[in-house]
């Protein structure tokens, strides 16, 4: 399983804020900006926090994603 903050970097854009005024509108570290940088787990009150700040859910933030294949069947 792996995430994706795509859609945290584009809803960013589009509200013309940067990294670091979305870090410190929300009050979260710099080393949990940098996990979402690398597309690392963060606490869920980080994500709080970003959604938060942004008046947006969850859903707007973070994607997970399931890295498991499907066994091919014969």
């Amino acid at each position: 399983m792996s995430y994706s903050y795509n859609k945290l970097w584009k809803l960013l854009i589009d509200k013309n804020i940067n990294k670091t005024t979305l870090r410190k509108q929300a009050g979260i570290t710099s080393n949990a900006m940098a996990k979402m940088g690398k597309n690392q787990p963060v606490n869920m009150e980080v994500l709080a926090k970003v959604c938060h700040a942004l008046g947006c859910g969850i859903e707007d933030v973070v994607e997970i994603i399931d890295d498991e294949q499907p066994e091919a069947q014969s």
